[in-house]
């Protein structure tokens, strides 16, 4: 069985099939990434055929948005491919320094906290003084942070924590100002932003797809666990060197200082319910989704000791990227049928605490796997969905910082979690994520009844 949906041949069954079926573009990309998705579980070799047809597949996806907006978004990509490589290898890297589980923590932490204690800071200087020039000091930070992992010393590797966590807190508010600013200045709708996230997470999903095979190509090579840190470094002087020739400039309210521009952030938390509980509902998914970033490799590991050492990192990393790219799809169709953003929010959060409950109740790497895989389809359709309602509903002269200061409790509750991690049960961890996803779910219900109804004539 594993031979015959493995082979060339039924690959291209496969390929002619999706190609003369009477189906939709959106429907075929999600049958394309489903026979990756295959191809990745069931077998040690990539198909090529199927590659070449994925490639293909987010080139038409690309060509159907604009020129302006691809641009935007094949930039965008790069400094997330480094992000991404060194997402399957940074648990494995501490553990052969020979740090146990409690000291991994608090490195996790440590990049956490770092992001609390600085992102909101660092939010409002690039809406004083560019967003272009913020994301480039992102570049040197991040740069300097994989340099750092060739040290394993705890003291120089908790260091570098705090410059990702700086990092961290830049690569996910000012890019995404950026982007928002540049999109609505070219004259785009407001309804096309959930096309611009949605082609965004498609692509973002292919870049870390190609990490994962990256990180892994690389760290087999040289047999180091520190190879992806390295060749992540590449891609961020590439992405810097592309920013400052290419990217205008553009700014929140440069006129007003940077304590302001912080007031301005609270006076709009304060007096904006629904941006607020938009902050809260991303915090608690976001949080748990940082915990599972954490607790999969030890789940997967406890599922079966024994051979803990020989667990595919690079490739599970890499099937969770095809199912946020399948996530990021399935959004797309349900956005183009006319589903309500907040009710999609609804589904996603629902069926995301359905599928961390699992490790709870059950043991065995197939079903772990599976309720995973549940987990990150879920992650794709989440950050197209509630990045078109902060684009929508974020005020533009304040708006990185108002998103870093979303993010504080998000890293509360993950230093929280992590610092319980050494005393707890996986299954008890992933409760707890169960517990956040419900209560953001509840959140979004309470945000849609408070909506205004159209009145009756």
């Amino acid at each position: 069985k594993k031979c015959m949906w493995s082979g060339w041949w039924c690959c291209c069954v496969w390929l002619v099939l999706l190609s003369t079926l009477p189906i939709g573009h959106t429907t075929r990309e999600c049958l394309l990434l489903l026979l990756l998705l295959k191809t990745l579980l069931f077998s040690s070799r990539f198909n090529g055929i199927t590659w070449l047809c994925i490639l293909l597949s987010w080139v038409k996806h690309s060509a159907q948005h604009t020129a302006h907006t691809c641009n935007i978004q094949h930039t965008y990509y790069i400094p997330t491919e480094a992000e991404w490589l060194q997402g399957p290898y940074e648990y494995a890297l501490y553990r052969s320094y020979g740090f146990n589980k409690e000291d991994i923590a608090l490195l996790f932490i440590t990049s956490f906290t770092s992001s609390m204690l600085f992102g909101t800071f660092v939010g409002s200087l690039a809406d004083k003084y560019g967003r272009k020039s913020m994301c480039q000091v992102f570049g040197v930070i991040y740069s300097v942070s994989c340099a750092l992992r060739l040290v394993p010393d705890f003291g120089v590797l908790m260091f570098g924590r705090v410059l990702a966590g700086i990092a961290t807190s830049l690569l996910f508010s000012v890019f995404e100002a950026w982007m928002v600013f540049e999109h609505f200045k070219n004259g785009f709708s407001s309804r096309s932003l959930s096309d611009t996230f949605s082609l965004a997470t498609f692509g973002n999903g292919i870049s870390a797809i190609l990490a994962g095979l990256l990180a892994a190509a690389v760290k087999n090579l040289f047999d180091s666990f520190v190879a992806p840190f390295l060749l992540a470094i590449v891609f961020l002087v590439i992405a810097t060197s592309i920013e400052t020739v290419t990217w205008p400039e553009n700014y929140g309210d440069s006129s007003i200082e940077v304590s302001e521009t912080l007031i301005n952030a609270m006076e709009v938390l304060q007096s904006d319910y629904k941006v607020l509980l938009l902050g809260c509902v991303q915090s608690l998914f976001e949080g748990a989704m940082n915990v599972f970033v954490f607790m999969w490799a030890p789940a997967l590991e406890s599922s079966n000791p024994a051979q803990a050492d020989e667990l595919p990192y690079g490739i599970i990393f890499t099937c969770f990227m095809v199912c946020i790219i399948i996530g990021s799809s399935i959004f797309s169709v349900l956005v183009h049928r006319g589903f309500v953003l907040e009710n999609i929010g609804m589904g996603l959060l629902a069926t995301s605490a359905l599928a961390l409950a699992v490790p709870y109740f059950f043991t065995n790497a197939m079903i772990l796997m599976s309720g995973f895989l549940v987990f990150e389809v879920c992650c794709g359709m989440f950050w197209p969905c509630f990045g078109t309602l902060r684009g929508q509903h974020i005020p533009e002269n304040s708006r990185a910082t108002i998103m870093n200061f979303l993010r504080v409790p998000l890293n509360l509750f993950v230093v929280a979690a992590l610092l319980k991690v050494s005393t707890l049960t996986n299954g008890s961890v992933f409760l707890m994520c169960v517990g956040c996803l419900v209560l953001a779910l509840g959140l979004t219900k309470y945000s849609t009844m408070q909506q205004p109804q159209p009145q009756q004539q």
